[in-house]
């Protein structure tokens, strides 16, 4: 990154339901409806992952120490992917660029199908810094793309979308690969694109879990993935366009992605969050000792199944435009066994009174569903029952409802009010987002 300038399978396979629904749910009041799902993503081997990762280090040990633009290494690293992208029965193209004096390379692989007028694309940057393998910064993304390629073709995946993934050159002199990539795209194939997903350093060894914030439908893929597993997230800012998507977004491209911290340093509520020390996420950003023992594998094996899991759920069918969108995505804490907490959205901009299709998107992170009073309170006091102690043994509400709050004006404060009735729980509210079509 250049930041210089048993439980989980039911969890998921509900989760990507509801994505592949266009997150709509059922009536406030009522029991939510379940869409059909589609075939679940595979778990992506951690295995394979780390294995690409000891490949990236041997390329950088024979070639100077390196994977950096204009070097041998990262030719090498290039030519590497390509060859196993290639035996999977990929299309692919490797792109020559000019930086610094030096030809540069994007490689660009294809799958075989889906509507070339919805093309999904993942891609990370595969380019070190001089200093180092960048097995952190950015083997973790260019491994858990490449894999999750790989997993596409294992399972003959055929997706709606045409699906197109990316590894970009120079990111760290300035995003040039990408930015290349995409300005020799022609208007109208930039139009095709349905999203861009990146993934830039996700196995730091002192993680966190960062989601980019970026277009709505993306961003809720993911939370929604992690809160099925249990693991919280916050919004990403550290390195908040500063990597490759900066180059589709600023084109009109929607997208996504995640990040588990580069040298920022863990608060102490991230330490009780997600563990770990108050020290840098990744203490060896851009040094020597950015090897292949600066990888936390259990967020590398996390992250790597949540890129499969966005991939497989967000090819499957067209996305609905998200409408306007209003979200607190701060976390409040629920007590156990004690009073109503409240998360706020304001809502601004919106004529004469709220739609009977509101969209309601709860993300809540929480021991025992069943314990769980929520309700969405309106501006005027009126309040809208969308979950009552119910779902048995299940924990979590990953849950979007729809509301028919038509005779409520649309522009105030709304609230998402939970309150935790019975003792021995722990949970807090992760997200809330109120859509208007």
């Amino acid at each position: 990154m250049n930041l210089s300038v048993p439980r989980r399978a039911a969890a998921l396979a509900a989760v990507t339901a509801m994505a592949l629904a266009g997150f709509t749910g059922a009536t406030a009041n009522a029991a939510p409806a379940a869409p059909a799902a589609a075939a679940a993503a595979p778990d992506i081997p951690l295995a394979n992952v780390k294995q690409h990762l000891t490949d990236f280090q041997a390329i950088a040990t024979a070639n100077g120490g390196n994977r950096a633009h204009g070097r041998p290494g990262y030719k090498a690293s290039i030519d590497f992917v390509k060859a196993k992208l290639d035996a999977a029965g990929f299309t692919t193209t490797v792109q020559q660029f000019t930086s610094s004096g030096a030809t540069g390379y994007n490689l660009i692989a294809d799958w075989p199908g889906g509507d070339p007028n919805q093309v999904l694309m993942a891609g990370a940057h595969l380019d070190s810094v001089s200093s180092g393998a960048g097995i952190n910064d950015n083997g973790s993304g260019s491994a858990a793309v490449l894999e999750t390629a790989l997993a596409v073709s294992r399972a003959n995946l055929q997706p709606t979308k045409h699906l197109r993934f990316g590894w970009w050159g120079a990111e760290e002199l300035g995003l040039i690969g990408s930015k290349h990539y995409v300005n020799q795209l022609p208007s109208t194939e930039r139009s095709k694109f349905s999203g861009y997903l990146n993934f830039d350093m996700i196995g730091s060894p002192n993680p966190g879990y960062f989601v980019y914030d970026d277009d709505p439908t993306i961003e809720q893929t993911f939370k929604s993935y992690f809160a099925g597993i249990g693991v919280p997230t916050e919004i990403e800012t550290e390195g908040d366009g500063r990597s490759d998507h900066a180059s589709f977004k600023n084109v009109g491209i929607p997208v996504g992605g995640l990040f588990t911290g580069a040298s920022r340093v863990k608060s102490s509520a991230q330490v009780q969050k997600w563990g770990g020390t108050a020290t840098a996420f990744d203490r060896c950003y851009h040094s020597s000792c950015d090897n292949t023992s600066n990888i936390n594998d259990t967020a590398l094996d996390r992250n790597s199944d949540a890129v499969a899991h966005a991939i497989w759920t967000l090819s499957a069918g067209t996305t609905t435009p998200p409408g306007k969108v209003f979200e607190n995505a701060a976390d409040v804490s629920i007590p156990d066994n004690g009073a109503a907490v409240t998360s706020t959205v304001n809502v601004t901009g919106i004529t004469g009174n709220a739609p009977s299709t509101l969209k309601v998107d709860v993300n809540i992170v929480h021991t025992y569903r069943g314990d769980l009073v929520v309700d969405l309170v309106a501006p005027d006091g009126s309040v809208y029952n969308l979950h009552n102690r119910s779902g048995g043994s299940a924990d979590n509400i990953v849950q979007t409802y729809t509301v028919n709050a038509s005779s409520e004006v649309a522009n105030g404060a709304w609230k998402l009010r939970a309150q935790d009735r019975a003792s021995a729980d722990t949970g807090y509210i992760n997200s809330f987002k109120l859509t208007f079509p």
